[in-house]
């Protein structure tokens, strides 16, 4: 059984706080990013943007260049008057003055529009990895009332802290940082215990141990979903579903002696 988990990309979880008022341009963005790992604040204008910049703190801001009320230059050069955060800025205005003005106002990288969404991913990697100093902790996940911190190893849903052992921990925090995403067994086996097979029982009996310290009625699930035949979803902040399928999800007859590894 091989345990070796490999060495987490110091990019992952990152906050990213996306400035883009053209809805089907942010949602594109937004979905690249989310699938890449990362946690997205969307902001449709710059007012908006400066705001949450102050709140969020993200770790790198992707600004577009027209913006309503307050330009995405103006902006750049706010952000950079009050924080050292990395700034990509996006354009449909390709000309080289252009790039030389937003370049002065700050921004770290420009981005022409139309553009691909991987290849803005991979933009996205390689500014962050420049701007995180070595060894930084790993970004707070704040999503559907849960704060997780991975540095403190703590977690709460609206402000109550939530006693979880190590693995529980472990598999709550991937399911937050992948919301509404599906995952097999075998997937949170390797991902969460590091395994590439084992006793797949260990990681139902784990979910239903999550699901009695998370929801409301362990019964009928309403964060971690069962998707019937395929795995486990997370659904934070929306109570209202009880999820796809029977709560006690595939395998979940199976107990196992070997659910606390």
């Amino acid at each position: 059984m091989n345990t070796t988990q490999p060495a987490p990309d110091a990019t992952e979880y990152r906050r990213i706080l996306l400035v883009e008022d053209e809805p089907t341009i942010a949602g594109v963005v937004r979905d690249y990013l989310v699938q890449a790992g990362f946690q997205v604040v969307l902001a449709a204008d710059g007012f908006t943007a400066l705001r949450l910049a102050a709140e969020r703190r993200p770790d790198l801001v992707l600004l577009d260049r027209m913006l309503p009320g307050l330009d995405g230059v103006e902006v750049c050069r706010r952000l950079r008057a009050a924080h050292s955060v990395p700034v990509i800025m996006l354009t449909a205005l390709g000309t080289e003055d252009d790039r030389i003005l937003g370049l002065e106002a700050g921004a770290d990288d420009y981005v022409t529009k139309p553009f691909s969404p991987r290849e803005l991913v991979l933009r996205v990697r390689s500014v962050l990895r420049r701007s995180i100093p070595e060894f930084s902790p790993e970004p707070s996940v704040e999503v559907g009332g849960f704060d997780l911190s991975p540095a403190a190893r703590t977690v709460s849903r609206d402000g109550r802290p939530l006693a979880l052992t190590a693995r529980e921990f472990d598999l709550l925090a991937f399911m937050l940082r992948r919301p509404r995403q599906v995952f097999s067994r075998e997937e949170l086996m390797k991902a969460v215990w590091g395994w590439d097979y084992g006793d797949l029982s260990t990681v139902t009996v784990h979910v239903r141990r999550l699901r009695e310290k998370i929801e409301d009625d362990p019964t009928r699930p309403a964060i971690l979903k069962t998707v019937w035949g395929v795995g486990y979803r997370l659904d934070p902040g929306d109570p209202g579903d009880p999820g796809l399928g029977d709560p006690g999800g595939p395998g979940d007859e199976e107990e196992s002696a070997g659910a606390d590894h």
